[in-house]
């Protein structure tokens, strides 16, 4: 691990233990468990591993500079998010799962104190979880502001009204609240004063979930990525987030660390599905001699170490200028890591995929969904093309 803090270091230390008793062992017992009954129903196991967890202090590690969190900043949390990215049933354990970690930050940072004790207190506690609703189905939501669900004030009552998908956790029955982004002020010549960010309660009539919405076939029981109806939702106006026409800055210091965290955690993924490659072609023999020895596989396996590596530096320096100057002045590197971390993902768990042979295919190792997490993330949070044309932008600038 890159040097850190002491307490970092100490915490990775009891992460990872805590990951090799308790949850590699529960991966096969989760996903049987899931597959039986209603899977939109929570896990029983990964219930009582929150338990755990919480008991042992390893509970809420985001929120740099709170009191709330750990306290860590955002280069002490990134080697921690790279180890509960190693398991897709880690980062809900430890109560540091998206989109909750960033829900809870931006309550942290913009909500008024009786919105933190309404809905942030019990997300600390894990409680509840929550959802984030902003891409529409009927415009490019690659930007932005295509944005077309409104927000209306109407006396002491928002009215709110859209077309949303992608709502990740919607589907959970432990969801009672989402922020939502619409459009306050649609005619506002500055098109980022145009949107705003309110809290719904998942429970306010005219909310209404369509549908689960699976990402290459795999669904995310029992927390999901759901098509939602907002009609007429009418919420108190206190539930507006800092103001009318601050929904892009509520975004930006929401999506910035945001982006650290899947970074990391792909880092951690294709780090598993390395291991997992360098395993099997030790243990297959091909054309009379193990594949290991077959000089592509070399190949694959050193271009892996060089990629994972690059992009592990790559996210720390990133996360590193952030805490030094801020999210504004790390806005390219942001942007670079996004680019770089899924691709670099994908290209790994393929290659993992190839040496496993039919196997790497199937459910039995997991890398099928391994790649649709890492697919998943060249679109969620902007897609490639919208950040390298931000990366661009900002080279050209001095010149």
């Amino acid at each position: 691990m890159i040097e850190t803090s002491q307490r970092s270091a100490e915490l990775h230390r009891q992460l990872s233990e805590f990951m090799d008793e308790h949850i590699y062992p529960n991966e096969t017992p989760i996903k049987e468990e899931l597959s039986t009954g209603d899977r939109w129903q929570p896990s029983e196991i990964v219930e009582g591993l929150k338990t755990k967890a919480r008991e042992v202090g390893l509970w809420n590690l985001f929120l740099p500079e709170s009191e709330l969190g750990a306290g860590l900043s955002n280069y002490e949390y990134a080697p921690l998010c790279e180890v509960m990215g190693r398991s897709p049933y880690a980062p809900e354990v430890f109560n540091c799962s998206a989109p909750d970690t960033g829900n809870m930050e931006v309550l942290s940072r913009y909500g008024s104190p009786e919105q933190q004790d309404e809905w942030l207190t019990p997300l600390l506690a894990g409680e509840i979880r929550s959802a984030f609703a902003m891409t529409e189905p009927d415009v490019a939501s690659s930007d932005a502001t295509n944005i077309q669900s409104e927000i209306r004030r109407d006396g002491a009552e928002y009215v709110v009204s859209g077309h949303k998908w992608w709502t990740s956790g919607a589907n959970d029955p432990r969801c009672k609240v989402l922020i939502f982004m619409g459009k306050t002020d649609p005619d506002n010549e500055d098109r980022y004063r145009q949107q705003s960010m309110i809290l719904i309660p998942m429970s306010a009539p005219g909310v209404k979930v369509l549908r689960h919405l699976p990402v290459l076939g795999f669904d995310d029981a029992p927390h999901g990525h759901a098509e939602v109806l907002f009609e007429n939702v009418r919420v108190p106006a206190s539930n507006m987030l800092l103001g009318e026409g601050r929904g892009f800055e509520i975004a930006q210091g929401r999506l910035g660390p945001g982006r650290i965290h899947h970074c990391m955690r792909l880092i951690g993924l294709a780090e598993r599905a390395l291991e997992a490659m360098c395993r099997r072609v030790k243990s297959r023999v091909a054309f009379g001699r193990p594949v290991a020895e077959q000089t592509v596989t070399q190949e694959r396996i050193a271009e892996a170490r060089i990629m994972i590596d690059q992009n592990r530096l790559l996210t720390l320096y990133t996360a590193h200028k952030m805490d030094q100057y801020g999210n504004k002045e790390a806005r390219k590197e942001i942007a670079m890591i996004k680019v770089a971390a899924p691709n670099m993902a994908c290209q790994v768990i393929d290659w993992a995929i190839q040496a496993h042979g039919g196997g790497g295919v199937s459910d039995d190792f997991g890398l099928g969904h391994a790649y649709a997490t890492a697919r998943l993330l060249r679109l969620a949070d902007g897609p490639d093309e919208v950040h390298r044309n931000q990366i661009a932008r900002l080279e050209l600038k001095p010149h």
